[in-house]
């Protein structure tokens, strides 16, 4: 199986930053146009990059999308965006923009009804986001945690078609301490289908690390900050794992 580097564009107020764990109140800004950091992962060799309305999961509605829609259709790379996709409408809105995947998360958990009828329609073109903190679902950009078992809900979305998930500890996410491995490696072995790591990456072996999972579906892995605070390159870490 390929894996893929995701560079990672977290979008709050239209520009590009970074949250610490999650929390609002530990925001970073690293660039003030969205459009123009994607080109410059896309130069680097990015095929794919991932995009967070971070906004829009806080409030539960499209809020950045217009930077989201812009660089999906000026830029050869496919676009996967998450963050404020509640209803079908949303999902429409980005497939018919030039966005090559959706990311249905905190829906995906309020109302699973939902993403089993989206999956139904939409398939491949859909990805479950599944945000864990010490194994259980968190919603809502994070600011609330379910009782519901990251690895079970993943579960149920397989029966209902979810051919690829991505999956973020938050544990680790923006602390630049190492990922999750064991974590993922259960959703990946849980699942069956193509895992997307998110969370912790700091280095290039982190990278490797997860690349060795490939064989149980880690795809890929979604890398932010480690690349922001100059860790390394997009080139850099795309080569790492060829």
């Amino acid at each position: 199986m390929s894996f893929t580097i995701y560079p990672a564009i977290d979008m709050r107020g239209g520009r590009c930053v970074r949250l610490l764990q999650g929390d609002y109140e530990k925001e970073t800004v690293y660039g003030d146009s969205p459009f123009i950091m994607a080109q410059r992962f896309e130069e680097e060799g990015a095929k794919w990059v991932h995009m967070v309305d971070l906004d829009g999961a806080k409030d539960g509605k499209r809020v950045n999308d217009q930077f989201v829609i812009e660089t999906a259709q000026k830029l050869n790379c496919h676009i996967q965006i998450g963050g404020g996709i509640r209803t079908e409408r949303d999902i429409v809105h980005y497939l018919e923009n030039g966005v090559s995947r959706v990311i249905i998360g905190s829906a995906a958990v309020a109302n699973p009804e939902f993403a089993v009828e989206m999956l139904r329609k939409y398939g491949s073109r859909l990805a479950i986001g599944i945000d864990a903190k010490n194994g259980f679902v968190a919603t809502n950009g994070w600011l609330n945690t379910s009782s519901v078992k990251a690895v079970d809900l993943g579960k149920r979305f397989v029966d209902a078609g979810a051919e690829t998930f991505i999956f973020t500890d938050i544990a680790t996410d923006g602390t630049l301490q190492g990922p999750n491995i064991k974590a993922i490696e259960e959703m990946a072995i849980a699942t069956g289908k193509r895992v997307i790591a998110s969370g912790g990456v700091s280095s290039l072996s982190d990278l490797i690390s997860l690349k060795k999972l490939a064989h149980l579906g880690v795809s890929g892995v979604i890398v932010g900050k480690a690349i922001y605070e100059n860790r390394f390159t997009v080139s850099e870490a795309i080569r790492a794992v060829q």
